[in-house]
């Protein structure tokens, strides 16, 4: 070890308290990327390997019913590699741990060979054999939410028909990795389930003997997607299709991607801030110690070594921070990688899910953050190295100053002595000033970015389930049901008011823009299923035309006025054109809303409903519950009150994890700005304060005039953290617009409170680090030490 080596060590030493708050900037950005990124690159591998193995599809078309012979046309389609039909319908599930209607989602399967495509990973049990009519698979988290195991026995009600079946088996398959039940927001285990029942079995119940009602396929190399789904369309039509999509537009698909993109844009944005924060701290302390170590540079390089051995001394000071950080983050990135992957495994079904130590990864990673030190240092090395011997014998020459803002405005002399002190300051510092409070800023900025996912959500949760939908109960039907079982619903104890409601799937044209979506029939005055607008107020809803989300309406590029025909999928399905007479800003799905006699007028078919929204008296809802498991006409049972309190609950336990871990980053750049400017600012002044100590101020009037300049920058980056923040926020918004959830841009006033005393909270907690060593403070030393 040569003595370069020896001076660096007493360097990082002396300066331990500045290297460990910069170690901690530099791990965290390192923790970050492989936390996020990781996941990001482990969940993307896992979804691949699973897409691979189990054949996924590339489109999946639905229909009313179509024979058998008809798949071999739409294999001939040019571009198909693979295609397979299946028997798809929705059932009641009789599950004696809950009281209300269970949803059984029935998809066929060979009896003889495992599917052609959307293969099942079997978790349980053993798959269903040829003659056994009555065997089944469960998905499963239906098994585990009910404790239902291989060999129990699984009633349901079948087109009418209550059967009894045998589960031989539990599994997981790709197209349900994230099972949400129809009109749902998130995974019900208990209340919904996939069963997967052998086609020669589920075709006859169904009427589905040598018929199929659903189409899934893959692609061939360089097939085009688009005109494969336009084929398909067109050959599926005579027979009832309801439009095929592709795999970007399956739902679970879709969500998964959802949380895909947010794991590599948040792996992207959070490290460069930190790692930006890291090159201003190195950039300074290093150019604080070079001016105070002017005397050694020059007998350095008096003693013979050269500019290039000063310069990489210097840097590997920055080097060492970057190293403490690197060991440090990795450890936690990798960690924290796994648990979040575990946690991922909650919520999305893969046969094997592990986090994957990405060494490429980790190489980027602190190339990246190397580098950022070395571009933080560069300027203060450059200086080392351009400072001839002879000069750096002498002290540095006194730096000039002119009056400031205040001087020149005549506002300091309405100041005390020490505030005008703390000003100057401060104004002779314009650039480390405005870095420092940019980095505090910041610090407070994701403090708001993370909170105000809350406040968006609860907002949109407590629109959509007190405002929006304020019924009890939600029934929907197998099929639709004349008006006339209003009266029959209406007359079960307990109920006080029925309002009926329809969906009617169609096809809206815009130009050369189409969407299929669902058509939503409610009655005039309807007080139970209301349309609410994102700010909150009633949207009438007139005798005819549509009222449409602002999403959809923005995406066929329609506005009020306008007409989109339209193609009814189902019935006699009808084509016409209907006017656009409302556009209504919402959060779930592509809604489009109609009166219910209009919408029954549109599809010329018999008045009929696909369902009743219900209000009931307290206390009889467990009665309701019980008789509606007994009508087969009833498919699901949906509870606002109950759906909300389940999503509030889920949303609770992740809540202060998330909140954990934003305070967590925002303090650790907070503490280390500040602590960092506090120091250098001590090295610099150490003279001047051990002067007024002398002088006869006390250790506090010192500490004032030391920690006010911090406290300044604090309360100037708060207003410029919340601009930050805000606009984040606004980003962020932007980039979660799906059809299937769009997050309202909300940021409450207690957001930005919160925010800002979590931040002043750091602030003095980097002020007392700074004051206990200003209390220890050597004054005959520090008055002694020649600048």
């Amino acid at each position: 070890m040569n003595s370069l080596d020896r001076k660096l060590l007493r360097e990082v030493w002396k300066h331990r308290g500045q290297m460990i708050s910069i170690a901690a900037v530099v791990a965290v950005g390192i923790m970050v990327v492989l936390t996020m990124r990781g996941t990001y690159n482990s969940l993307e591998l896992s979804r691949s390997l699973y897409y691979q193995q189990s054949r996924f599809p590339d489109v999946w078309a639905n229909l009313e019913r179509a024979p058998l012979s008809l798949i071999q046309r739409i294999q001939n389609i040019p571009g198909v590699a693979v295609a397979d039909s299946r028997i798809s319908f929705a059932a009641t599930l009789d599950v004696p741990s809950i009281d209300v209607p269970a949803l059984g989602q029935f998809v066929s399967i060979p009896e003889n060979h495992r599917p052609l495509l959307s293969d099942l990973h079997l978790r349980q049990g053993r798959y269903i054999t040829s003659g056994h009519s009555d065997e089944v698979i469960v998905s499963e988290n239906f098994a585990l939410a009910n404790e239902f195991i291989p060999g129990d026995t699984l009633r349901a009600v079948i087109n009418g028909r209550l059967k009894d079946l045998k589960i031989v088996g539990t599994a997981i398959s790709p197209e349900y990795t994230y099972a949400v039940p129809p009109g749902a927001l998130y995974p019900e285990d208990e209340r919904f389930g996939i069963v997967w029942m052998g086609e020669d079995a589920l075709g006859p119940v169904f009427d589905m003997d040598g018929a199929f009602n659903e189409v899934i396929l893959t692609f061939g190399p360089k097939a085009d997607a688009n005109r494969i789904i336009s084929e398909l369309d067109r050959v599926l039509e005579p027979y009832g299709g309801l439009g095929a999509f592709p795999r970007a537009d399956q739902l679970s698909h879709q969500i998964l991607e959802s949380e895909l993109e947010q794991n590599r844009s948040m792996g992207t944005v959070i490290p460069v801030i930190f790692l930006a924060v890291a090159a201003f701290l190195l950039n300074i302390v290093l150019n604080r110690m070079i001016a105070t170590q002017r005397t050694e540079i020059a007998v350095l390089k008096a003693f013979g070594y050269s500019n290039i051995e000063v310069g990489v001394h210097y840097l590997s000071f920055a080097m060492v921070a970057v190293m403490l950080g690197t060991l440090v983050g990795i450890g936690l990135g990798i960690w924290l990688g796994g648990e979040m992957v575990t946690l991922y495994g909650d919520f999305f079904d893969f046969p094997t899910l592990r986090y994957e130590v990405s060494y490429g990864l980790i190489g980027i990673a602190v190339g990246v953050s190397a580098a950022a030190a070395a571009i933080g240092a560069m300027g203060a090395v450059r200086r080392a190295v351009q400072l001839p011997p002879a000069e750096a014998m002498r002290p540095e020459p006194p730096a000039r100053f002119k009056p400031g803002l205040l001087h020149r405005l005549g506002l300091e002399r309405l100041l005390p002595t020490a505030a005008t002190m703390i000003v100057r300051n401060i104004e002779r510092k314009p650039f480390r000033t405005t870095m420092s409070a940019t980095g505090v800023a910041f610090a407070l900025a994701i403090l708001v970015v993370g909170m105000f996912m809350f406040d968006s959500i609860f907002y949109m949760m407590d629109l959509q389930f007190r405002m929006a939908q304020r019924e009890d109960m939600a029934l929907t039907f197998n099929s639709p049901l004349p008006r006339s079982v209003e009266h029959s619903i209406r007359n079960l104890d307990g109920v006080t008011k029925v309002e009926p409601y329809r969906f009617v799937p169609v096809r809206l044209r815009s130009g050369h823009r189409e969407h299929e979506v669902a058509v939503t029939g409610l009655e005039a005055g309807t007080r139970l299923r209301r349309i609410i607008s994102a700010d909150g107020r009633q949207h009438p809803l007139p005798p005819e035309g549509f009222v449409i989300s602002k999403y959809l309406a923005t995406d066929l590029n329609v506005s009020v006025g306008d007409y989109v025909s339209v193609d009814v999928l189902e019935g006699q399905r009808i084509k016409t054109t209907v006017q656009i007479v409302g556009i209504v800003e919402d959060f779930f799905g592509l809604s489009v809303y109609m009166q219910l006699d209009a919408l029954n007028r549109l599809t010329r078919g018999a008045r009929s409903v696909s369902g009743v929204f219900l209000l009931v008296t307290d206390g009889y809802e467990s009665r309701i519950n019980k008789k509606l498991k007994g009508l087969p006409a009833v498919a699901s049972v949906a509870s606002p009150a109950q759906t909300l309190a389940s999503f509030e609950k889920q949303l609770d336990e992740g809540m202060y994890i998330s909140i954990f871990f934003m305070l967590g980053f925002s303090g650790v750049i907070a503490i280390a700005v500040i602590y960092n400017g506090a120091r250098v600012g001590l090295s610099e002044r150490g003279r001047e304060l051990a002067s007024l100590r002398v002088m006869g101020f006390s250790r506090r009037e010192v500490a004032i005039l030391l920690l006010g300049e911090q406290a300044i920058i604090t309360i100037m980056a708060i207003p410029v953290g919340w601009i930050i923040g805000y606009g984040l926020a606004a980003a962020l918004t932007l980039s979660i617009q799906t059809e299937t959830f769009r997050i309202p841009f909300i940021v409450s006033t207690a957001t930005f409170v919160y925010a800002a005393l979590a931040t002043i909270i750091a602030a003095v907690a980097s002020g007392l680090l700074v004051r206990r060593r200003l209390n220890r403070m050597d004054l005959i030393q520090v008055l002694k030490t020649r600048e």
